[in-house]
């Protein structure tokens, strides 16, 4: 059974290889695993009845160029793969060299070497320094630590290395972007979709950076059994904990956006929390949350930083929200949009290329115009009833007759069926008016979105909600 593991993984990435299936039951029969011989044999197919009906010689006795052939490109294969590996901890142990070590200040322990984990293959053997103070000479006082775990997310599937070399990449930027170090972070997958990345209430934990805060040594744990090749350490409280991060960060996004929605409109920040949840008309937010009561503090000093907590009064260095480093950022970095797609019918709401939802809808065919819009009003109960032709939410586009809004006609939904609006299920409807904020970007064209839903079981709801009514308006949108 020398060649089998070679022939094993060739014949994984070439299923069609029916030569390749008869060398590898050739090794099976030789071992005595008679049943799994057989089943190579049907794979192979008249290959195999080929040369088992031949007087020919033997495979391994004329074919064993074709079969180093295997092995050669297997060898590259692999070479690769480890050199991709190579390069990703490269990377890491650059980016370390520049980050403080955990240890308490006037500690000058070095960091250790940056362990690879199961996933990763051998370790570096050299012990890094941390990088001295331009202006001392020394090293650099040491900054604080966050025992974590700190969280992000990041496209997974595809080619293992790069998702691996995405994975050091955004682990590395929770760290860069504070003045702690967390002691344990870890990045979160959000599966592909074309250009698109999904976002989900229970994305599975796939990588860890985590840092001995004994001797500094970190390691990058694969926890994807596919990605590491190995049976990986059980990620069962690491995910728990990241499905507490999950909501939070839509609150934040919502917040967020609510805030620089406010600002384009204004002129200047909201001062408070309050500012963003007045009753209609100044109903920029559905609500409120312990989330975004704790985070607008700290967020607003980081907007007006463009994103940064390096400066700023006392809120610069607190947390947003429980279980986030001290100066951590919203994971939602850009204004929350919406996207209708006419050809799909599937309304999204996205934050750059991280698909948050995506919902079925009704529309009107070319009676639905395409373009650039804004969210101008937010009304709950439309012409007074939550169940008229409006539904029990309404938000109109740029100050025309066109709506996002509910309806009374749901077998309409994924139709072309209103005069040109958009109709939205019950559930959908209501979720969507507390994730956009008003002032929200709504895109409408044809081909821009997968047809794809994307809900989670437990919708997405602020509380402390104002009256967000408005009885003095009988509204006339093209239903």
């Amino acid at each position: 059974m020398g060649n089998s593991a070679y022939l094993k993984k060739y014949v994984e990435n070439h299923p069609n290889n029916k030569m390749a299936w008869y060398l590898l039951g050739k090794e099976y029969e030789a071992s005595g695993q008679a049943g799994k011989a057989h089943y190579c044999y049907i794979q192979a197919g008249n290959v195999y009845e080929a040369f088992e009906a031949s007087k020919i010689p033997l495979p391994e006795e004329v074919l064993s160029g074709y079969k180093e052939g295997l092995m050669k490109e297997t060898h590259r294969r692999e070479k690769r793969r480890r050199f991709a590996r190579k390069l990703s901890l490269a990377l890491l142990i650059a980016l370390l060299a520049w980050i403080p070590s955990a240890h308490a200040p006037g500690d000058r322990q070095a960091h250790g070497p940056v362990s690879a984990g199961a996933d990763l293959g051998e370790a570096p053997a050299d012990v890094l320094e941390p990088a001295a103070d331009p202006a001392g000479g020394g090293a650099p006082p040491a900054a604080p630590a966050f025992p974590g775990p700190a969280f992000t997310a990041i496209g997974f599937g595809g080619d293992p290395a790069g998702t691996q070399a995405e994975a050091v990449g955004g682990l590395l930027a929770l760290q860069r972007q504070t003045g702690f170090v967390p002691i344990h972070a870890a990045a979160l997958g959000m599966d592909r979709t074309g250009d698109w990345l999904v976002w989900s209430d229970d994305l599975p934990v796939v990588f860890g950076l985590e840092q001995s805060p004994d001797d500094g040594r970190t390691t990058l744990q694969a926890y994807d059994p596919a990605a590491c090749e190995c049976a990986p350490p059980d990620p069962a409280e690491l995910q728990q904990q990241a499905r507490k991060w999950i909501p939070q960060q839509e609150s934040l996004g919502v917040l967020a956006s609510a805030m620089t929605q406010y600002k384009q409109a204004k002129g200047a920040w909201p001062s408070s929390l309050q500012d963003l949840t007045g009753p209609y008309p100044d109903n920029w937010i559905a609500g409120t949350d312990p989330t975004m009561a704790q985070a607008f503090g700290p967020l607003l000093v980081q907007l007006k930083n463009n994103g940064s907590a390096a400066s700023g009064n006392g809120h610069a260095k607190a947390a947003l929200a429980e279980g986030m480093a001290p100066g951590q950022r919203p994971f939602f970095a850009e204004p929350y949009e919406t996207i209708v797609d006419t050809k799909e019918h599937v309304l999204a709401v996205v934050s750059g290329n991280v698909l948050i939802r995506s919902y079925p809808v009704g529309l009107g065919g070319d009676r639905t115009p395409e373009g650039t819009f804004a969210i101008s009003e937010k009304v709950v109960n439309p012409n007074g009833k939550d169940d008229g032709e409006f539904g029990s939410r309404g938000m109109q586009l740029s100050d025309t007759n066109y709506a996002i809004h509910g309806t009374n006609e749901p077998d309409s939904i994924g139709k072309d069926e209103s005069l040109g609006c958009i109709r939205m299920g019950k559930k959908d409807v209501e979720e969507l008016f507390d994730l956009v904020p008003k002032g929200t970007k709504v895109k409408i064209g044809k081909g821009i979105l997968p047809k794809l839903k994307n809900v989670p079981a437990d919708r997405f709801a602020l509380g402390d909600r104002q009256d967000q009514t408005n009885p003095h308006r009988t509204y006339h949108w093209l239903d």
